[in-house]
């Protein structure tokens, strides 16, 4: 595999491979939503797709929904402000990958899981988040969180992804562009990860 393409891989994806397969997810048939579409959020598709699931992409607008249709392969899109589709929704997910780095209500997205369903929480969020409990009794709904994986996952990703042709969005980039690379970052401009090649970067002497 190629080394730009790996680089990703070690972080956002076997992020998401190994909650898929530690929770028992990694099996064919299920219905899934990716709460986020960036870094980790795109490779959720990608894998989960791979995994045999039907995949919903879940944001807050309908700003990426060609990306997520047409590009990623995701096989339905859902705006969670818009309150028709989301109670048409409920009760359809088997889990929710959760990469939203930022406070946000969890209710919204617990009422779209199945019994037994999986929120999965990705995001590094440094406030309490609430929610009611009749949200997780009734349907026996699960909150849990994941970051990164063992190296034994990660083997298996990487050999999974591999096997597959998964790669991941990326923007190669050289060092000289690092400052740039920045600003983009902060404006939430990239699709979906930088890559810095840094032996082929040329560096003042």
């Amino acid at each position: 595999m190629a080394a730009e393409q790996v680089a990703p891989l070690l972080c956002a994806g076997v992020t998401v491979y190994s909650p898929l397969t530690h929770f028992g997810l990694a099996r064919p048939g299920l219905r899934g939503g990716v709460l986020g579409l960036g870094g980790v959020g795109h490779m959720g598709v990608k894998i989960a797709k791979a995994m045999g699931h039907t995949v919903t992409v879940i944001s807050s607008s309908n700003k990426k929904k060609e990306e997520a249709l047409d590009h990623l392969g995701a096989d339905e899109f859902l705006v969670s402000s818009d309150e028709e589709a989301m109670k048409a929704a409920a009760d359809s997910l088997d889990y929710i990958i959760d990469t939203v780095p930022v406070f946000h209500p969890l209710e919204p997205y617990l009422s779209l899981l199945k019994l037994d369903g999986k929120l999965i929480l990705m995001g590094v969020i440094n406030t309490p988040l609430q929610f009611v409990t009749p949200m997780v009794m009734l349907g026996r709904k699960t909150i849990t969180g994941s970051f990164i994986g063992s190296v034994k996952e990660t083997e298996e990703m990487l050999e999974f992804c591999k096997d597959r042709g998964l790669t991941s969005q990326i923007e190669v980039i050289k060092m000289d562009y690092i400052n740039k690379a920045f600003e983009r970052l902060e404006k939430n401009d990239v699709r979906y990860r930088f890559v810095v090649d840094v032996a082929g970067s040329k560096f003042d002497e």
